[in-house]
């Protein structure tokens, strides 16, 4: 069987580096790595109207802004297929087949679902286009028979409701030949990408809490952000001893730093764990780590701002590249749909056997 990554993300706004650690980085690896026949990347801009209906043109001036920080990123067309998902007609229609297999109850569960409800406050007028997501996002991946979804932590309710989908779906109408494919998640290796924390020690990094350094921030904002990072309530001074646990200085420090960093930047520390251990005992100030994780930050983005300089040069360019990508991907959602329809038994004009028999049945 073919190995198939599908992965993707909301036209909302710019990518920060939480998409960064948590699934782009990994992406751009995956995607070299040379272990995987096909990778599609999608920019999700029906997935985003669905609690954006009211602003349209916010996804729609964002999605050049995604294909760019992508490939910015290292994502490569000639590598993987970058495509936007509402020119794939065929993943509405599958969606709709998939709604018969889930229950309210079911979707109500989902842990990802209960807690975006709950941050955006919807409570009782949830959209049920949003409701509904987790059967969007199953269509999404079973249409490219995409066998690994690189994702956070947060996300894996979603792929194991997809799971279940396909389970039910080739119980019910391919038990002996299935006809979708389970696919597997793949988390970051690091645990601190799971989640990254936002730069004011919120639980989230999110566009809408303001609290975001993104992929094309310039250099002086990413300064501005990093040293305005929230630490430790209790560390007043350099001589108090410090915590890690919650200090979103260190969080971002698991998630960037490495070995090599110290012999660039911090020759007082041999790594990483000596850094936390002076920091736990006293004597370190939250300047002198801020400023170690700024040259980090910015070794780290500065070739990422400087590509996408470089391709904001041609953005003509960048469009075709989304829309030959969106007719490959195009061709592979039609032929899973027509799987999925043979499978139903509702693929009647090709059924010669079917209208065989009706013929039969009539003439007799």
């Amino acid at each position: 069987m073919s190995k198939i990554i599908l992965t993707g993300d909301r036209p909302t706004g710019r990518l920060h580096i939480g998409h960064y650690v948590g699934s782009l980085r990994r992406r751009v690896e995956l995607q070299n790595s040379g272990e995987y026949d096909k990778t599609y990347i999608m920019i999700a801009d029906a997935q985003a109207l669905t609690d954006n209906m009211d602003n349209p043109e916010k996804v729609r001036e964002n999605i050049i802004e995604v294909a760019l920080d992508y490939m910015s990123c290292g994502l490569d067309p000639e590598k993987s297929n970058l495509f936007i998902q509402s020119q794939i007609s065929e993943l509405c229609e599958l969606t709709f087949y998939y709604m018969d297999l889930v229950t309210v109850s079911r979707l109500q569960r989902n842990p990802t679902v209960k807690s975006e409800i709950q941050m955006r406050n919807f409570e009782a007028s949830i959209p049920v286009g949003f409701f509904t997501y987790p059967i969007s996002q199953a269509a999404d991946i079973t249409a490219f028979k995409a066998t690994t979804v690189p994702v956070g932590g947060d996300q894996l309710p979603m792929i194991e409701q997809c799971r279940e989908i396909v389970h039910k779906f080739n119980s019910e109408y391919a038990p002996d030949k299935p006809v979708l494919v389970e696919p597997e998640a793949l988390l970051p290796q690091n645990e601190a990408c799971m989640r990254l924390p936002g730069t004011d020690g919120k639980a989230k990094m999110s566009k809408s809490l303001g609290n975001c350094i993104y992929l094309s921030d310039p250099a002086e904002e990413v300064s501005k952000k990093i040293m305005s990072m929230y630490t430790d309530p209790l560390h007043l001074q350099v001589s108090d001893p410090g915590h890690i646990e919650g200090n979103t200085v260190f969080t971002y420090l698991d998630a960037f730093c490495k070995p090599e960093h110290f012999d660039r930047y911090l020759k007082d520390y041999a790594n990483l764990d000596e850094l936390k251990a002076h920091y736990r005992r006293g004597g370190l100030g939250d300047v002198k780590v801020k400023r170690f994780l700024e040259k980090i930050m910015q070794e780290t983005l500065e070739p990422i701002r400087n590509r996408r300089k470089e391709l904001e040069k041609d953005i003509p360019a960048i469009y075709e590249i989304l829309r030959k990508g969106s007719e490959v991907a195009r061709e592979a959602a039609a032929q899973t749909l027509s799987e999925v329809k043979s499978a139903m038994r509702i693929n009647y004009f090709e059924d010669a056997e079917l209208i065989r028999r009706q013929s039969e049945k009539y003439q007799a």
